[in-house]
C-alpha cells in the first residue's frame, strides 16, 4: 500500500452497511473457509464482534447433500441472521437449484464462490477456476440472480493469474447482473496465499462500482484493517485466516474503527473460557468422536502463539474423549494463571 497516501486517523464509518434488505451492524465479516467455519465457530464470531459470517461452501450438486459432511455444512439451526450461505460449482443450472434449495433451508443471503484457489475445486472449474471464463461467470450471476428473492453476493479474487487480472471486470459485470456486495481476495489464483494482498487492485475494483466492496486479504489486526479501508475504499473488510484461533479478533477490529482505540488482548482467563466454550460447542455439534477430532486443529490455533504451549498441544493431539480435552485445557491454563498470580 505504498504508492498512495493513507489517511493514518480514523475516519467516519458509514452510518449502516447494508446487504439488500439486511444491515450489517460492524464492517467485520467472517470469510468462509472449508473445514473451518462451521456453524460454531460462526456462532463464536458473531458472539465476538463479526457484523456477518459466511458459511463453509457448499457444492453446487444437491444430489451429495445426503453425506454427513454436506448435512453438517446445510445446519444453521440456532443462528443469528442474516444467514449467508456460500455455494461453489461451474454450472448455472445447478448453481440455480443450490441457491433455491438453500433458500428453502433458511439461508437470507446466497454467495457464490469464485474465490477458492484449492485445487480440487478449480479441477472442477469451479471456484476462481472460473474467472478464466467470463461468458460463463456471467451465466452463473444471472442464473443464480434469477433463482431467488433474497440478496445474491460474490467472492472473487483480483483474476487467474498475474497476467490476466480481471477482477475490474468481473465486479462491473456483477453488479449490471443484479450481485448486491462484492468480496475480493487481493491475490490471483496463481498466487494462492503466497505473497503480498494486492491492495491496488481492490481500490480499482472499488472505484468501479457502487456496490459495497469487502477487502480480503493479509488483514491481521485492528490498525490494518483501519489501513486497508482508508486506502481502497472499501465497504468493509473480511477476515479469513486471522481468525483461526483468536476470534476474538473481530470485536477489536470493530472497535477500533468505531472509536479509533486498541482494544486490550483477552486475559488468559478469557482465552480459557472462550476456547472451552468452542470445544463444548465442537462437541455438541459433531458428536464425541468427530468434534474430539475436529478440537484438535482449533486448539493448536488459539495456543500456537502462547510460550510453551508445543509440548502440550502434541499431549492435546494424542487424547480421545471430550472429558479428556476439557480437563487438560483447563488444568494448562490454570498452571500459567497461577504462575502469573505469583509472579505479580
Amino acid at each position: 500500500m505504498a504508492n498512495k497516501a493513507v489517511n493514518p486517523l480514523p475516519t467516519a464509518l458509514p452510518d449502516s452497511l447494508a446487504i439488500g434488505p439486511y444491515k450489517i451492524g460492524a464492517p467485520v465479516i467472517l470469510a468462509p473457509m472449508a473445514g473451518v467455519t462451521d456453524r460454531p465457530f460462526r456462532q463464536l464470531c458473531r458472539e465476538l464482534g463479526a457484523g456477518l459470517v459466511v458459511s463453509e461452501m457448499v457444492t453446487s450438486d444437491t444430489s451429495l447433500w445426503n453425506s454427513r459432511k454436506s448435512r453438517m455444512r446445510l445446519d444453521h439451526s440456532g443462528e443469528v441472521g442474516p444467514i449467508s450461505v456460500q455455494i461453489a460449482g461451474g454450472d448455472p443450472e445447478m448453481m440455480a437449484n443450490a441457491a433455491r434449495a438453500n433458500v428453502d433451508r433458511g439461508a437470507q443471503i446466497i454467495d457464490i464462490n469464485m474465490g477458492c484457489p484449492a485445487k480440487k475445486v478449480c479441477k472442477k472449474a469451479a471456484g476462481s477456476a472460473l474467472l478464466r471464463d467470463e461468458k460463463l461467470v456471467a451465466d452463473i450471476l444471472e442464473a443464480v440472480v434469477e433463482s431467488v428473492s433474497v440478496p445474491v453476493t460474490l467472492k472473487i479474487r483480483t483474476g487467474w493469474c498475474t497476467e490476466s487480472r480481471n477482477g475490474v471486470t468481473v465486479a462491473r459485470m456483477a453488479e449490471e447482473l443484479g450481485i448486491a456486495a462484492l468480496a475480493v481476495h487481493g491475490r490471483t489464483r496463481a498466487c494462492g496465499y503466497h505473497g503480498q494482498a494486492e491492495f491496488d487492485t481492490i481500490a480499482e475494483i472499488v472505484s468501479a462500482v457502487k456496490i459495497p466492496v469487502f477487502a480480503n486479504g493479509d488483514i491481521t489486526g485492528a490498525e490494518k484493517a483501519r489501513k486497508v479501508l482508508d486506502y481502497t475504499g472499501a465497504a468493509a473488510v473480511m477476515i479469513g485466516r486471522a481468525a483461526q484461533g483468536r476470534p476474538w479478533i473481530f470485536r477489536e477490529i470493530a472497535h477500533f474503527l468505531a472509536t479509533g482505540e486498541r482494544l486490550p488482548e483477552p486475559s488468559l482467563e478469557e482465552v480459557r473460557d472462550i476456547l472451552l466454550a468452542h470445544l463444548s460447542e465442537l462437541h455438541r455439534f459433531y458428536g464425541e468422536v468427530m468434534g474430539v477430532r475436529i478440537a484438535r486443529k482449533h486448539v493448536g490455533w488459539y495456543l500456537k502463539t502462547l510460550v510453551d504451549s508445543e509440548s502440550f498441544r502434541k499431549t492435546f493431539n494424542q487424547l480421545d474423549s471430550a472429558e479428556a480435552q476439557h480437563a487438560s485445557v483447563r488444568e494448562w491454563f490454570e498452571r500459567r494463571i497461577t504462575r502469573g498470580a505469583k509472579a505479580a
